[in-house]
């Protein structure tokens, strides 16, 4: 099956095609990818804020392995997760879309693979309280120290 992609002529990877710094976002799209080693949830998140950003999106992965479940459920508990899906170990891919919050993110490359990481995470409330205009970078520096 033939399939078009806008831009991908275009888009030669970049220095400026990583995203670092903060990002108030939401959940365009969320699947649980099994792997024998390191199951994971990919996401999709769309930028809302900055508004520079905005029409940006990006996505990343929180692992499912014991030592990386504490992420995971850091991410669900600031994004407003439904408590008793989380109380029951459920993770329903259809409950994740829409749901809104902070990430820090860096971007960074490995054995000549780029990687999106989600470094932090916090709740929708506290984007006010958060200095973000001088955190939002594409270029890779600039501070992140901020959430």
């Amino acid at each position: 099956m033939m399939r078009q992609i806008p831009g991908l002529h275009s888009n030669q990877g970049g220095a400026d095609s990583g995203l670092e710094g903060l990002f108030l976002v939401r959940v365009d799209r969320a699947r649980y990818r099994w792997q024998r080693q390191t199951p994971f949830v990919e996401i999709e998140f769309a930028i809302l804020e900055p508004k520079s950003f905005e029409a940006r999106s990006f996505s990343g992965r929180l692992y499912c392995t014991e030592k990386a479940l504490w992420r995971l459920n850091w991410f669900l508990r600031d994004f407003g997760y439904d408590a008793q899906l989380l109380k029951d170990d459920r993770v329903d891919e259809k409950a994740l879309l829409n749901l809104r919050g902070v990430v820090r993110t860096s971007y960074t490359t490995l054995n000549g693979r780029c990687y999106q990481n989600l470094e932090a995470f916090a709740p929708e409330a506290d984007w006010e309280a958060l200095d973000y205009s001088s955190l939002a970078q594409t270029d890779g520096q600039g501070g992140t120290n901020g959430l």
